[in-house]
């Protein structure tokens, strides 16, 4: 098992508290420059899994390699590796700013570095603010910015999309490509496939404490287009002669793979007028819930790729 140039490797994780198994076996790969949605139910086993990823639970077998080396092996874990396990054990009665100042005191970042991720996340205007007098989302930010205090390499974050609004969470999403453009790995998990799935280029489904799954993110194989039009058929006939691949959508109109703008600009130059043009996830919402819960249960990772997509990778 290997990521190639690099990047998080987890090999077998294991872990059980007394005679129960919270996480089995769990393997996967994180390239460099790649986002990892890492999916699954509450009580699934996520958090488990990541806090053992970064030596906070010791594993009773497996282990995990950023860069070839285990967390604890690291020159310097805080500035390779940010973290974000849970936001709310912020200290309550501390400011926005004395929070950041210590982390950044502790792997030995300057104050002009904390202060520029604090406006770079965007809480520099509740800088003074006591962290207990946040919001959910504004403690996730906050939280963001710690992690990214020491310009890491890496990003494991914990469900950084709880409390936040649409708004914040569109925010993270760019956020997290744009960490990952720049050449960042990134593990991000989440209850909800729709918060991360549109950042990620992998998706890694864990149910019940054991591999579900592994797929694409909409990243990487962004979603088909839905379209619905004055004239179906005519739609059809020119999307397919313009090179589209067309299919009948499942609850009517039609599902096409391409960019929206340029079926959008086939139509119009056509005189077809469209009264709906979307990204059709369902698909991969259904593989998701399939892969957790229905007769899918289980699924191998190239079983699901030809689920949600029609081949693999």
């Amino acid at each position: 098992m290997h990521a190639r140039n690099g990047g998080l490797i987890v090999d077998q994780l294991t872990k059980s508290y007394g005679s129960k198994t919270v996480v089995e076996g769990i393997s996967f790969t994180v390239p460099t420059g790649t986002v990892a949605g890492f999916v699954g139910p509450n009580g699934s086993g996520k958090s488990t899994t990541l806090r053992m990823m970064i030596g906070h639970a010791r594993p009773d077998s497996g282990r995990a390699l950023f860069d070839g080396s285990p967390f604890p092996a690291l020159r310097s874990p805080g500035r390779t590796v940010g973290v974000l396990l849970d936001a709310a054990a912020q200290h309550p009665g501390r400011s926005v700013v004395e929070t950041a100042y210590l982390a950044g005191l502790m792997i030995g970042v300057t104050r002009k570095r904390v202060l520029a991720c604090l406006e770079a996340v965007g809480v520099e205007s509740v800088a003074k603010k006591r962290v207990g007098a946040l919001s959910l989302g504004m403690r996730q930010r906050l939280g963001i910015a710690i992690a990214v205090l020491g310009a890491p390499r890496f990003l494991i974050l914990d469900e950084p999309a709880n409390g936040l609004d649409p708004e914040g969470i569109q925010w993270l999403r760019q956020f997290l490509r744009g960490f990952a453009d720049h050449g960042g790995t990134v593990v991000v998990s989440s209850h909800q496939l729709s918060e991360v799935a549109a950042a990620a280029d992998s998706i890694v489904v864990i149910d019940r404490g054991r591999l579900s799954a592994v797929g694409v993110g909409t990243a990487t194989n962004p979603a088909s287009i839905l379209v619905r039009s004055s004239d179906d058929v005519l739609l059809h006939e020119t999307l397919s002669r313009a090179g589209f691949a067309v299919s009948i959508a499942e609850n009517g109109g039609l599902s096409v793979e391409g960019d929206a703008f340029d079926v959008g600009r086939v139509a119009f130059e056509r005189g077809i007028l469209l009264g709906h043009l979307a990204p059709h996830e369902s698909s991969l919402e259904e593989a998701f819930l399939a892969a957790t819960h229905g007769e899918y249960a289980g699924l191998g990772g190239e079983r699901l790729l030809d689920f949600v997509r029609g081949g693999g990778r």
